[in-house]
This record gives structure tokens, sequence and C-alpha cells, in this order.
């Protein structure tokens, strides 16, 4: 509720002024009802791809196609889901099952594979993530016990995603992003 949608989508029609957008959605069609909407620049006009299942192979091909068929702008809401949604890259480890540390060895690269497709995409490409508070745990020198302390928000994706992209902003609750 915080606005992610909804920006990103404004983000993309500045970048692309003739609306060859296309927004891949995993959050349960929440994009093709702002379809026609007018965000104060005018209607925005983009295609929406719904997807069910959120392997990280799925986004990879979904950016891939988007790319080959000329769209200037791509829109991923949300980034969050191909790490822990249905199928995302959390999932796909635990239906491993066994050693985590085998599972991580097919998993990581399509992580990858994910994360270089956005990279070397055609296409400016903007992603939503989720975010979550984010808790360290810090030991008292002193008296050696260990407390828990609030650091932040953290976006909800393997950690260090958002060193991969060129701009990172936060919006909170109140609408505000910095």
């Amino acid at each position: 509720g915080s606005g992610k949608t909804a920006t990103a989508i404004r983000f993309a029609q500045t970048l692309s002024p003739t609306s060859k957008i296309a927004v891949i959605d995993t959050e349960n069609g929440r994009a093709s009802k702002k379809i026609g909407e007018d965000f104060g620049e005018g209607v925005i006009q983009f295609d929406v791809l719904e997807l069910k299942s959120f392997s990280p192979s799925g986004y990879t091909a979904a950016i891939q196609e988007a790319g080959r068929l000329g769209y200037e702008v791509v829109v991923i809401d949300s980034l969050s889901h191909a790490w822990e949604g249905k199928d995302g890259a959390l999932e796909l480890v635990n239906k491993a099952g066994g050693n985590s540390y085998t599972a991580w060895k097919d998993v990581t690269p399509m992580h990858q594979a994910m994360i270089a497709a956005i990279i070397g995409s055609p296409c400016h490409v903007i992603a939503t993530m989720r975010s979550k508070m984010d808790y360290v745990q810090d030991k008292d020198e002193s008296t050696g016990k260990t407390s828990i302390n609030k650091v932040g928000m953290a976006p909800i994706q393997r950690d260090g995603v958002e060193y991969e992209f060129q701009v990172v902003c936060d919006i909170d609750v109140h609408h505000e992003l910095v």
C-alpha cells in the first residue's frame, strides 16, 4: 500500500513516453487494474504478463521476451516473489530436500541468470520489492549480553540485490520516496 506499483509505472512512462511498457505482474493482477488510469501526466498504456509461478527462470524468460518484442521499459512488480514466492528460490531449495547446500548449487545459478537478464536487458528495467524490518544481533562487550536491534528496512530478496541496480528508492507508508 505504499505505492510501489503506481510509482514504478509512472517512472516507466517517464522513460518511455511512447508507452512501449511491459509489466511483469506477480501481485495478483494489481498492475492490470491500473491500465488506463491517469497518474497526473495522462493515461499510461502498458501490457501486462501475470506470472503464476515465481521461479527465477520464469522471470528470466519474461525479461528476455520483453527485450525481443521491443519494449522500452520492463516493470517487475514484484521481484520479491522470485525469492520467497511460489516456486521462488527459497521454495525451490526447500522442495529439493536433503542437503540445502546441494540445492543451492542448482538454485543460485538460476537466480544469477535472472539478475544477469535484468542487468543485460536492452530495456530499462524497474523492479519493485517488498520490504521487511531488518534486525542485527549485537553483543555488549561489557556485560556479554546479546541484544536484538532494528536497523531499518530491507528488501525481500537475496542479500545485496539492491547493489545490482543503478538507482534504488525506498517508499514509506506515507508514500514518501527517498
